[in-house]
């Protein structure tokens, strides 16, 4: 056997290798675009993946309003809210919402496919997302890259 040493690398937030990524969201499917966004997010595509570090990509999606949803989900999924008062639960379904903000609707998928905890509320900082082509991350100068090529 050779001699070779192999040794686990933990990232920590001073040595992860953040990028900035940009996606287009014409044409693609709500759900399947939200988990690959939060495996972005989270870092699950790098080799040096560390669960408990914000170790993913900064992630720029683009033209929000042209996702698709499948089935009947534009008129039976809900988005339930509560004011906080008495009898103050409030509800949209994804028509109402879309016709509201698109961009909130890929928010909240992404956001529900990631840890409910102060690691993923740090995550969830490092996306945005824009209705039409135009975002202000030019300066960052985000790579795109093709969602259908990721596992």
């Amino acid at each position: 056997m050779d001699s070779l040493s192999y040794k686990t690398m933990s990232v920590t937030k001073a040595n992860a290798d953040k990028q900035w990524v940009l996606v287009d969201a014409e044409g693609q499917t709500l759900g399947r675009l939200a988990s690959k966004v939060a495996k972005l997010l989270r870092g699950k595509y790098k080799p040096s993946f560390t669960p408990h570090v914000d170790c993913g990509d900064n992630v720029v999606i683009i033209n929000a309003e042209k996702i698709n949803l499948t089935g009947n989900k534009w008129n039976d999924k809900t988005y339930i809210r509560h004011t906080g008062y008495p009898g103050g639960q409030r509800s949209l379904n994804a028509t109402e919402l879309f016709a509201k903000d698109p961009a909130r609707l890929v928010e909240k998928s992404v956001k529900g496919m990631l840890p409910k905890n102060k690691l993923g509320a740090e995550l969830f900082r490092n996306l945005k997302v824009y209705v039409g082509t135009e975002h202000g991350q030019e300066a960052q100068k985000p790579t795109a890259i093709n969602l259908n090529e990721l596992k």
